[in-house]
């Protein structure tokens, strides 16, 4: 074979061509950019690879390039969607733990009010609700990036179901006001949802006063369980 046959030789069908590969960055955030409206418009089922490389004006070879299987690609774009949520344990850290409710509250509730933020979130979330292999990935970062963290940063009994119980709550709000767009909630002042949102969730965080599971705040000796093994209460007798 020539060198000029060679080189006119078509490449294998599956491919990218080698300068579509080298495009690097930029052409995998196209990408995803188009998979998140596809997913968006049409659901996780209806969407196929096929269909985020054309809405990406690119080959389906690159799509499968840079992230092999349309789980692979939803999986990288509810990352991606997600990140400023995975913020959220450095919330929680930040002040005394009486508060952490309302800086919970606040943070992610903020992220759903900025247009910026919210786009890509909803886009995920309506796939997730109706297909079970996007739910899965969802419900995987969702457990292992998010919840699990902001369990790790409680340090009490029962980490795992109290951050989960704070997130239910927290995405069930989300869900309504700026999914489904529930009235009077979905046009609520802000600060309004704060300030009734935010005791629930610090109570799924670290206790409900009055039902002997709260935190002893500030005292640096963990948690009142009510097994016993806090502080004695006065003599009866």
């Amino acid at each position: 074979m020539t060198g000029r046959a060679a080189a006119s030789a078509p490449r294998r069908r599956g491919r990218p061509s080698r300068s579509q590969a080298e495009q690097g960055p930029a052409t995998r955030e196209v990408i995803l950019d188009a998979a998140r409206e596809q997913f968006s418009a049409h659901g996780y089922d209806k969407t196929s690879v096929r269909s985020i490389a054309k809405a990406a004006g690119v080959d389906s070879a690159l799509v499968h390039h840079y992230f092999g299987t349309k789980e692979q690609v939803f999986a990288a774009a509810v990352e991606v969607a997600f990140a400023p949520a995975l913020e959220a344990p450095a919330a929680v850290e930040d002040g005394p733990p009486e508060g952490v409710g309302e800086r919970l509250t606040r943070f992610i509730l903020g992220i759903w009010e900025d247009p910026a933020t919210r786009a890509p979130l909803l886009a995920i979330v309506r796939s997730a609700v109706n297909n079970e292999t996007a739910a899965a990935v969802f419900r995987r970062l969702v457990a292992a990036q998010l919840l699990s963290r902001i369990a790790r940063t409680l340090d009490l009994p029962d980490a795992d179901l109290r951050a989960e119980l704070a997130a239910a709550q927290l995405v069930g709000i989300a869900m309504l006001r700026y999914v489904i767009q529930v009235e009077p909630l979905a046009s609520a002042d802000l600060e309004e949802l704060v300030a009734r949102v935010a005791p629930v969730v610090q109570g799924h965080l670290t206790g409900f006063p009055g039902t002997g599971t709260h935190t002893r705040t500030g005292t640096g000796t963990g948690v009142d369980t009510g097994t016993g093994t806090g502080a004695p209460g006065p003599d009866p007798t």
